[in-house]
C-alpha cells in the first residue's frame, strides 16, 4: 500500500464545537501519520488533540496570523502540507468527518492511481447537514464534490485555495486534475448547536470582514430551497457527537418563504434531475 498522511488545520475548536474527535478520528484508521496544525486558541483545543491519544498524530503548535483574513487558512493549511513525511495526503476540515466507507475508498483509490502522473487529487461527495442532524442542502449553491486526497510532493506545488475548501496547482492556480471516488464526507458546520453558530460568525467577521454587515442582518439559519431529509447514516467515529447535539431549541431554520432570487434555484434544480448536468457548478478540479 502506498503510504497516506493526514492533515488539518483546527483553532477554538471546543467553543466553536468542532466534531475535532471525530473528524480526525476518521482518517487515522488509513493514515500512516496525521499532522495537526493547532492554532493557538482561547479554549482547549490542544488539550482535546493531545487526548486522542494516537501515536500516529504529530502535532504543530503554530501562531496563525489573523491579520491576513481568509487567507490565514490557506497558509495554515499550506503549513501542515508541507509538513507531511508520505507522498499522499487526506485533508479534513475541523467540521468534516469522512465516512468509513470513505476512508477505506479514498485509500483504495490512492493505491490504484498512485502509478498515473495524471491524476493529482481524488474527489469525495459531501453531505452538507444544515439546522439539524437529519436535513442536508442539496441545491447548487452547495458543492457535490471537492479535492479531499492530494499528492504532497512539493515539485508539483499544488497547494490550497482560497480559504482552503480545494486545492489548485502552482502560482498560476491551474485546477487540479482530479479522479472521482465514492469515498461521502459530511460536513457538520452548519448542523451545530446555534450557540455555536452564534460563535462561528463572530469568527467569521474576523476572517472575511467584508460580508460582517450583511450576515448580521441575516437570520442564524435562513431558509432556502433545497433542504431534504437524510435517510442514511452517520460515520461511527460521530455519532455519539451527532446524539449530543441533536436537539437545540435555540437552532431553527427560518420558515420556509418565497424570494424571486430563488427562481435560479428552482430552475437549475429542475435541470438537474431531468438531465443530470448542474449548471454553473463551481468546481476547484478538472475531471480526468
Amino acid at each position: 500500500m502506498v503510504p497516506i498522511s493526514g492533515f488539518t488545520i483546527v483553532r477554538n475548536a471546543v467553543k466553536l464545537d468542532f466534531p475535532l474527535e471525530a473528524s480526525i478520528r476518521s482518517i487515522l484508521t488509513v493514515c500512516d501519520e496525521v499532522v495537526v496544525n493547532v492554532g493557538r486558541s482561547e479554549d482547549e483545543t490542544l488539550a482535546l488533540v493531545r487526548s486522542i491519544g494516537d501515536p500516529k498524530i504529530r502535532i504543530l503548535e503554530t501562531e496563525w496570523d489573523m491579520t491576513i483574513k481568509n487567507k490565514v487558512l490557506g497558509d495554515e493549511t499550506l503549513r501542515a502540507m508541507r509538513a507531511c513525511r508520505h507522498p499522499w495526503g487526506i485533508y479534513i476540515q475541523a467540521d468534516e468527518v469522512l465516512h468509513q466507507r470513505g476512508a477505506e475508498a479514498l485509500a483504495r483509490a490512492i493505491a490504484e492511481h498512485d502509478a498515473d502522473p495524471r491524476v493529482e487529487g481524488l474527489l469525495v461527495r459531501y453531505l452538507h447537514f444544515y439546522g439539524d442532524m437529519d436535513t442536508i442542502a442539496v441545491n447548487r449553491r452547495w458543492y457535490r464534490r471537492e479535492v479531499r486526497a492530494v499528492r504532497l510532493d512539493p515539485a508539483l506545488d499544488i497547494r490550497p485555495y482560497q480559504g482552503a475548501q480545494g486545492f489548485r496547482v502552482g502560482p498560476g492556480h491551474r485546477k487540479i486534475r482530479a479522479r472521482l471516488t465514492d469515498a461521502e464526507m459530511f460536513h457538520y458546520g452548519w448542523a451545530r448547536p446555534a450557540q455555536a453558530l452564534r460563535a462561528k460568525r463572530e469568527a467569521s467577521a474576523v476572517i472575511y470582514p467584508w460580508s460582517r454587515d450583511r450576515e448580521a442582518r441575516r437570520p442564524l439559519l435562513p431558509w432556502f430551497p433545497g433542504l431534504t431529509r437524510f435517510r442514511g447514516t452517520h460515520p461511527a467515529v460521530a455519532r455519539d457527537w451527532v446524539e449530543a447535539r441533536r436537539h437545540d431549541v435555540e437552532r431553527r431554520v427560518e420558515p420556509p418563504h418565497f424570494r424571486t432570487e430563488f427562481l435560479r434555484f428552482y430552475l437549475s434544480d429542475a435541470i438537474e434531475r431531468l438531465t443530470g448536468a448542474r449548471l454553473f457548478e463551481f468546481r476547484n478540479y478538472e475531471l480526468v
